[in-house]
């Protein structure tokens, strides 16, 4: 616990939890995908990319390349790591609007984004363009969630949900050509697992610290111990809209 409470949660890097969690992954393969739309683009942007660890993936960046981040740690990190691919890595508030001109880009990514303006995604996109995003689902990892918070409305358990995400591209005026989701097998084999997931994905359990849910952690220590493994489901879908 003292491990997971103290070691650093910059970045969007997971390697932290090597031999600790595992998370069963979509079979669309974001990264691969990703990386063949970006590879035939010649401007695109990635929205919310945090530390730039999945766009970095990619085999190759188009002509123009733009990320933008929030989170001021990410923002340097991705700067570190992205300047050197040629592309450029601007600090921006997750607001609309996004500041780039109408028609700037002909693709523009996201990976797992916080909010999503689809009227500025569209905006920014040129006739013909396109969305490409792996986005969170509804009621992702809720296991771990209402273990900790108790069970929650029906709601907030449909919160992300695929199609709400359809309907607004459409209102947008964006057409979705490719709409998939999974539900995935994620797997927290001891309690440092589970702390440093909440101390970095910190919209699952609001405020949480290891002082305030210390008995609840003990409690899930011992489960964990018992039975070998917390496991909970993630759910993730893909979405691709073109601009007409």
């Amino acid at each position: 616990m003292a491990e997971a409470e103290a070691v650093s949660v910059e970045g969007w890097d997971f390697s932290w939890l090597a031999g600790r969690a595992t998370e069963e992954r979509p079979s669309w393969g974001y990264q691969r995908t990703m990386s063949e739309r970006l590879a035939c683009a010649s401007a695109a942007l990635d929205i919310q990319t945090g530390g730039g660890e999945v766009l970095a993936g990619a085999a190759k960046l188009p002509p123009v390349m733009v990320a933008t981040e929030s989170w001021p740690p990410n923002v340097a990190e991705a700067t570190a790591r992205l300047h050197p691919l040629g592309a450029v890595v601007v600090a921006d508030a997750d607001e609309p609007p996004l500041p780039f001109a109408d028609g700037a880009f002909d693709l523009v990514t996201s990976r797992h984004p916080v909010t999503v303006w689809w009227d500025e995604i569209a905006r920014v996109l040129r006739p013909g363009g396109k969305y490409f995003s792996q986005q969170v689902g509804p009621a992702s990892v809720f296991e771990l969630v209402e273990y900790f918070l108790g069970p929650q409305p029906e709601h907030v358990r449909r919160t992300r949900h695929p199609e709400d995400a359809r309907r607004a591209a459409e209102a947008a005026g964006l057409e979705v050509v490719d709409l998939r989701a999974e539900s995935l097998r994620t797997e927290f084999f001891d309690i440092g697992a589970v702390i440093y997931f909440l101390r970095k994905v910190v919209w699952m359990v609001p405020g949480f610290t290891v002082a305030q849910y210390r008995d609840r952690l003990r409690e899930l220590d011992e489960l964990i111990r018992e039975e070998g493994v917390f496991v909970a489901q993630t759910t993730r879908f893909l979405i691709e809209a073109v601009k007409g």
